[in-house]
C-alpha cells in the first residue's frame, strides 16, 4: 500500500524494529499503572479518595524527578541510567503492592508509590534514537514522530482496558503485570546498543528550560494537558450521569483511536513550512473540533453522539503533538534531547492534573455537560500561546536571561 511506504522505510533501518519492540512493551504499562493503582487501593482499602491521593502524589513526584532522570540519561547514556532507574520504579510498584496486600499504614503507600517517579520517559528515549538515526532526514523524522505519537495513543488506549481486565482476576494483578512488562521492555530496549545515541563529551551549560523559545512552548504543553485531563474526567462523569459508567472507557478509547489513526496518516504527509508556523494551525484545528463534544453533550445528551464527537475531535491531537515534539527537538540544546522531551511531558502531566481538578469542580458544582467547555477554553489558551511561541518578540520575553 503506497501510504505505508514511509513506515516501511523507517523500519528498514538497522535495529529499528528491535528497539521499537522493546520500547512498546515498556511503554504499554504507562497506561496501566494509574488505573491499576486506583483499583488495587480502592478495592482493598475501600477509599477512592485515598487511591486518588496516592496516584496524585506519584504524578507530583514524577514532575520533579523525571527531568533529573532524563538529564542523567543525556549525560551517561540510556543503558547506564534507564535500566537502574526502571528497577527502582519497579521495586516501588512492588512495594506498594505488598503494602496494600499486607494492610500496611497509609503513609507507606504514598512513600512506595512516589518511588515509581524514577520511571524513565520511554517515549522520549525512543524519539531520541530516531533523531540519531535520521539526522539530516527531516521527512523521515516527521514520519518517526508521527509513529511515536500513534504508539502513545495506542498504549494509553489499550493500557487501561488491560489493567481493568487483569484487576478483575485479583486487585493487584494490573500492577504486577505492568511492573513485569516495564522491566522486560526496558531490558530489551536498553540492550539494543547499536541504535543508542552517543553520549556528548560536553553537555551544554544552557538547560533546555532556558533555551530560546522553550518556556512558551512548555506553556502550550501545559494548556494541552489541561485539554486531556479535563476531557477524561468530564467524560467519566457524563457517562455516569447517563447510567453507563462502564462504557466511559470505550468512549475515551475512541478518542485515542481517532488520534492514533490521524497520527499514522499525518506521518505519510510531507510537512509544509517550519514547525513553528504549523503549530498554531494544528492547535486551531484542535480548538475547533473540541466544540463537537460540547455540542453533542449539550444538544443531544446522547452518549453515542458524544462518542462520535470525541472520535472526530481526537483526530487533531496527534498532528498537534507531533508538531509540538518536533519544535521541542529543534529548540532543545544538542546533547540534552531527553531532558527537553521530558520537560514537555512534565508540562503535559501538570496540565492533566490541573485540568482534571478543574473538571472535577465543574462537574460537581455546575454539570458534566458544562465541563466540556473546559477543553475548548484550554485549547483556545493553547492557541494564543502557540501564536506567541511563533513570535520572536514574544519568545524573547519568555526566555530567561
Amino acid at each position: 500500500m503506497p501510504h505505508l511506504t514511509p513506515y516501511r522505510r523507517l523500519f528498514r533501518l538497522p535495529g529499528a524494529r528491535a528497539f521499537t519492540a522493546g520500547n512498546l512493551i515498556a511503554r504499554l504499562p504507562m497506561g496501566m499503572f494509574s488505573v491499576s493503582a486506583v483499583v488495587m487501593i480502592a478495592g482493598t482499602r475501600g477509599s477512592y479518595a485515598l487511591a486518588g491521593a496516592v496516584t496524585a502524589t506519584g504524578l507530583a513526584a514524577t514532575a520533579v524527578v523525571a527531568p533529573w532522570t532524563a538529564r542523567l540519561v543525556d549525560r551517561y547514556g540510556q543503558a547506564r541510567v534507564a535500566l537502574p532507574a526502571t528497577v527502582i520504579a519497579v521495586l516501588g510498584s512492588l512495594a506498594a503492592l505488598l503494602c496494600v496486600r499486607h494492610d500496611a499504614p497509609d503513609w507507606t503507600l504514598f512513600a512506595s508509590y512516589a518511588a515509581t517517579a524514577t520511571t524513565p520517559n520511554t517515549g522520549g528515549m525512543s524519539r531520541a534514537r530516531w533523531a540519531h538515526l535520521l539526522a539530516g532526514d527531516p521527512k523521515g523524522l516527521h514520519t518517526a514522530h508521527s509513529f511515536e505519537q500513534a504508539a502513545d495513543e495506542l498504549c494509553f488506549m489499550l493500557g487501561p482496558v488491560l489493567a481493568a481486565f487483569l484487576c478483575g482476576a485479583f486487585p493487584e494483578a494490573g500492577t504486577l503485570v505492568g511492573a513485569v512488562l516495564l522491566l522486560t521492555g526496558m531490558l530489551l530496549f536498553t540492550t539494543r546498543r547499536a541504535t543508542e545515541p552517543p553520549v556528548s563529551e560536553r553537555i551544554p551549560a544552557k538547560a533546555p528550560l532556558r533555551a530560546p523559545g522553550m518556556p512558551p512552548l512548555l506553556a502550550v504543553c501545559l494548556a494541552m494537558g489541561g485539554i486531556f485531563g479535563s476531557t477524561e474526567v468530564v467524560t467519566l462523569a457524563f457517562a455516569d450521569r447517563q447510567g453507563h459508567q462502564s462504557a466511559a472507557g470505550a468512549v475515551l478509547a475512541l478518542q485515542a483511536a481517532g488520534s492514533c489513526a490521524a497520527g499514522l496518516l499525518y506521518g505519510t504527509a510531507k510537512p509544509t513550512g517550519p514547525a513553528a508556523t504549523r503549530l498554531p494551525w494544528c492547535v486551531a484545528a484542535m480548538a475547533a473540533l473540541l466544540t463537537l463534544p460540547l455540542l453533542a453533550a449539550s444538544l443531544t445528551g446522547s452518549l453515542l453522539c458524544l462518542a462520535g464527537a470525541l472520535l472526530v475531535a481526537g483526530m487533531a491531537t496527534a498532528p498537534t503533538m507531533v508538531t509540538t515534539m518536533a519544535l521541542v527537538q529543534q529548540r532543545t540544546p544538542e546533547g540534552r534531547l531527553n531532558e527537553g522531551m521530558t520537560l514537555a511531558v512534565t508540562g503535559l502531566l501538570g496540565g492533566i492534573a490541573g485540568g482534571g481538578a478543574l473538571g472535577d469542580w465543574t462537574v460537581e458544582h455546575v454539570s458534566a455537560t458544562a465541563g466540556y467547555g473546559i477543553p475548548v477554553t484550554a485549547a483556545a489558551l493553547a492557541l494564543v500561546l502557540s501564536l506567541g511561541s511563533a513570535s520572536k518578540r514574544f519568545t524573547d520575553c519568555w526566555t530567561p536571561h
